[in-house]
C-alpha cells in the first residue's frame, strides 16, 4: 500500500468512526486513537523515514493536511456534542417560574425564653429591673451569703453539682446568689429580677428537671413587708394567667428567708381535681418566696434594722406548663419540633 492509499484509509475510518461518535466520552477516545502520542496519523507521520525517498515529500505533505483536517473535524464535533450536552443539563434544570414559591422557613423563639420575656415584661410594669448572672458560682455567692453554712445539707454532692477547679466552685442551685452580688454593688432601692438555668441533682418526673429554669426576684428597700411580696406574686399570677386562677401562700422554710412560704397556684392542668402534675393535691407549687433573712442583709452590708425586703425564686418551666396546659415539664427539652412549633409565634 502507498503512502497515499495509507492516508486515504486512515481519513475514512476516522471520519467513520466520528460520525458514530455520540457522546463526549466518545469524542475523548477518538482523539486519543487517531490524534493521540500512539495514534494512527501520529504513527504515520513517525515511519515516514522507513519510506524511499521519494515518497517521503508527498507522504510528509499528505500526512500533515490529514492532521489538521482531522483536528478540524474533531473541534467541530466536539462542540456540537457539548452544545448539545449543556442544552439537556439545562432543560434538565429548568425552573418552571410560573409555579408558586416555596416559603420560607422562619424559626421562632422557645418556649421557656417566651415565658423569660414575658415575666420581664410583668415585672417591669411593677418596677423590677431584669439582670443576668453566671451559671458557673462561688460557693461564697451560692450559698454563704444566703446564709446556708458549709453543714447545710444543700451542699452535699447529692443535691450540688460541683465544678472541677481550684476552690469550691458549683452549678448554681438557684438564682437567688445574683441576691448578694446585686446588693453589693447597689444601695437600696433595689427591685431586679434574675432569669436563667440552674442545676440540681435530682431525679426526673413530670415535673422535675435536673436542669431548669428559673427568675429569682429581689426588693430592698425601708418598711417592705409580706403584703408588699403577696400582692407582687398575686398581681403577676393574675396577669399571667388570668384573673379566674387562685394563688396560695403557705408557710414554708428556706435558709436565706424569714419567714418564708411556698408559693403555688390551682392547677390548670386539672382545675384543681387533683393530676399527676399536682400530685393529687390540685395545686402547683411555682416557688418559693419570704423576707430576706437579716444575716443576708448583713452579709451584704445592709443594716437590717433600716432594711427589710422580699425575695421569690420561681420556676419558670412550671409557669409556661401552666400557662400552656403542658402536663410534663421534659417536654420542653425534649427537643421535639411537633411540640415547639405549637408556641411559635406568627412573624
Amino acid at each position: 500500500m502507498t503512502a497515499q492509499e495509507t492516508i486515504d484509509y486512515i481519513r475514512t475510518l476516522a471520519m467513520t468512526a466520528l460520525d458514530g461518535a455520540g457522546s463526549l466520552e466518545d469524542i475523548v477516545a477518538w482523539e486519543r486513537a487517531f490524534l493521540g502520542a500512539k495514534g494512527e496519523v501520529t504513527l504515520f507521520l513517525r515511519g515516514l523515514a522507513s519510506l524511499p525517498a521519494d515518497q517521503r515529500p508527498i507522504a510528509g505533505r499528505g500526512g500533515n493536511a490529514l492532521k489538521t483536517e482531522l483536528t478540524a473535524a474533531w473541534e467541530a464535533r466536539h462542540a456540537a456534542l457539548s452544545a448539545g450536552a449543556l442544552d439537556r443539563r439545562l432543560a434538565g434544570d429548568a425552573i418552571d417560574v410560573t409555579l408558586p414559591g416555596r416559603p420560607p422557613i422562619f424559626g421562632a423563639s422557645h418556649p421557656v425564653s417566651q415565658m423569660i420575656d414575658e415575666l420581664s415584661e410583668i415585672f417591669a410594669l411593677l418596677g423590677f429591673q431584669t439582670v443576668f448572672g453566671p451559671e458557673i458560682e462561688t460557693a461564697h455567692y451560692n450559698f454563704d451569703v444566703l446564709n446556708i453554712p458549709k453543714d447545710h445539707p444543700a451542699r452535699d454532692v447529692w443535691d450540688t453539682f460541683y465544678v472541677d477547679l481550684p476552690g469550691e466552685i458549683v452549678l448554681r442551685t438557684h438564682t437567688s446568689p445574683m441576691q448578694g452580688r446585686v446588693m453589693e454593688q447597689t444601695e437600696p432601692p433595689v427591685r431586679v429580677v434574675v432569669p436563667g438555668r440552674v442545676y440540681r441533682y435530682e431525679a426526673q418526673d413530670a415535673s422535675h428537671e435536673w436542669m431548669l429554669h428559673q427568675l429569682e426576684g429581689l426588693a430592698v428597700d425601708r418598711t417592705i413587708t409580706m403584703a408588699d411580696l403577696k400582692g407582687t406574686l398575686a398581681e403577676m399570677a393574675r396577669q399571667l394567667f388570668g384573673s379566674e386562677r387562685k394563688t396560695r401562700f403557705r408557710c414554708d422554710f428556706f435558709p436565706f428567708v424569714e419567714p418564708g412560704v411556698d408559693f403555688a397556684v390551682d392547677c390548670a392542668i386539672c382545675g384543681g381535681a387533683g393530676c399527676r402534675v399536682c400530685k393529687g393535691t390540685g395545686w402547683l407549687e411555682m416557688g418559693g418566696a419570704g423576707m430576706v433573712h437579716p444575716n443576708v442583709l448583713r452579709a451584704v452590708g445592709y443594716d437590717p434594722d433600716i432594711y427589710s425586703g422580699f425575695a421569690f425564686g420561681l420556676g419558670i418551666e412550671r409557669l409556661a406548663m401552666m400557662r400552656s396546659g403542658v402536663d410534663d415539664v421534659r417536654a420542653f427539652a425534649g427537643n421535639d419540633l411537633r411540640f415547639l412549633r405549637q408556641f411559635a409565634r406568627a412573624a
